[in-house]
């Protein structure tokens, strides 16, 4: 009897010294994005047990796959709902790969906001809320995925052009489109900035859009949206004549059907 409880006690001593050591490596493995999360319990309820099975058995871009396939022929049945709930167990099965989280809020801020906007058997009022809440949704799924990837340039982008197109905040099209130009370092990301912030409604962002604009224009960056966007933000700022660039304003043109400057 007495060998007993000793060979217990001498099994719990092993297991008591051994655990730290064994968290320790697996919080190392995680940090360095070489082990996954454990799946949650939601994701299990969500998948159900013969693919919670799979996914704990190493087989999680697998099951990705067959939920990502689903996902499609709802969206072919315009089945908007079910849709954001595949994507949700899809991107979390593989929150690493980007082209999940960018079809999921592509279909959620253009597909399903844009059926919803223009389906006349809906009351205007509601077909209006319902746009906000796809494109707030398609929002919701970049930031999502930022948690996941925050040097993504194409996942910031994403969000900046939503911002710009569908909801028509300037403001933060522009914050989104600096975080690009930090990323990857191109230029055009930077005049994006620019545009953005020129077309903004505050002084405060006119100063910022005007810097970054010169520093293009500088670069030898002189395209007719640069050469227009300065004259306009010469004129907001009050810009004394000498300091102004000495090209004349270019004329607009048409771009996508409305008149304007091209990029």
């Amino acid at each position: 009897m007495n060998r007993r409880y000793q060979a217990l006690a001498v099994f719990l001593l092993l297991g008591a010294v051994k655990l730290p050591v064994e968290q320790a490596a697996t919080t190392h493995l995680r940090a360095a994005k070489l082990l996954s999360k454990p799946v949650s319990i939601g994701l299990r309820e969500s998948l159900g047990q013969s693919s919670f099975a799979a996914s704990l058995g190493g087989l999680r871009s697998l099951v990705a796959s067959i939920t990502y396939l689903r996902a499609y022929r709802e969206w072919e049945n315009i089945n908007w709902g079910k849709v954001d709930s595949l994507f949700q167990i899809t991107t979390r099965l593989q929150p690493r790969y980007f082209n999940y989280w960018d079809e999921a809020s592509w279909h959620m801020a253009y597909n399903a906001a844009s059926s919803y906007l223009y389906n006349e058997k809906i009351e205007p009022m509601v077909r209006g809320k319902l746009y906000q809440d796809y494109v707030q949704r398609g929002i919701d799924i970049l930031k999502e995925a930022l948690i996941f990837l925050p040097d993504d340039p194409r996942l910031w982008n994403a969000l900046a052009e939503i911002y710009e197109r569908r909801v028509h905040d300037p403001k933060k099209a522009a914050e989104c489109y600096l975080e690009v130009f930090r990323i990857s370092h191109k230029d055009s990301y930077s005049r994006f900035a620019g545009y953005q912030f020129a077309q903004s409604s505050d002084r405060e962002s006119w100063v910022k859009g005007y810097e970054l604009l010169k520093t293009a224009y500088d670069k030898k960056q002189r395209t007719p949206s640069v050469i227009t966007q300065l004259k306009n933000l010469e004129e907001r700022l009050n810009i004394p004549l000498l300091q102004r660039i000495p090209e004349a304003r270019p004329q607009m043109e048409i771009n996508h059907g409305e008149v304007g400057p091209t990029r």
